[in-house]
């Protein structure tokens, strides 16, 4: 089993995302991550989808969603030829004497307090999926009251590009 990184173009219309995720749904394909926002043209938008299964299911995947009238191109982001990225926020409940704790851990991983009150910090980090995991884990001993991730999106390194 591994992990591929779909960078999608698609026509921004009402109901492309129900069809691609009915897609998933009908061949009994789970999405591990999913993230759609408009690019600089308004009449596309980018999604990138990530999803675990052998070579079969990813290959198939790839050409079902190539086949949707919907989808003006597609392209697997290779691990090693791309940027990906993604954003989690964290609400962490901490009174003032343990802040200065839990901003020391934010330091080591360049993340930014974004709020600040009396009994909780909001932090932002933004990196590969791996940093996250481990700034969460780090907060182990720390309440975690809520959290936000935004899936993983990304980039073909230098020239590459969708059209």
């Amino acid at each position: 089993m591994r992990r591929a990184v779909f960078s999608i173009l698609v026509k921004n219309y009402a109901g492309v995302l129900s069809r691609v995720a009915g897609l998933f749904s009908r061949r009994g394909y789970n999405i591990d991550s999913l993230t759609v926002g408009e690019t600089t043209d308004p009449g596309l938008s980018r999604m990138t989808i990530t999803a675990t299964g052998d070579e079969d299911v990813l290959e198939q995947i790839q050409k079902q969603l190539s086949k949707l009238v919907d989808v003006k191109e597609i392209v697997e982001l290779p691990a090693d030829a791309s940027v990906c990225r993604e954003l989690v926020l964290v609400k962490i409940e901490c009174d003032a004497a343990r802040r200065q704790e839990v901003i020391a851990i934010s330091d080591v991983f360049r993340a930014k307090i974004v709020d600040v009150s009396v009994n909780s910090l909001i932090v932002e980090l933004t990196g590969a999926q791996s940093k996250l995991d481990a700034f969460i884990e780090l907060l182990n001993g720390f309440k975690i009251t809520e959290l936000a991730r935004t899936g993983i999106t990304g980039l073909a390194r230098g020239s590459a590009s969708l059209k």
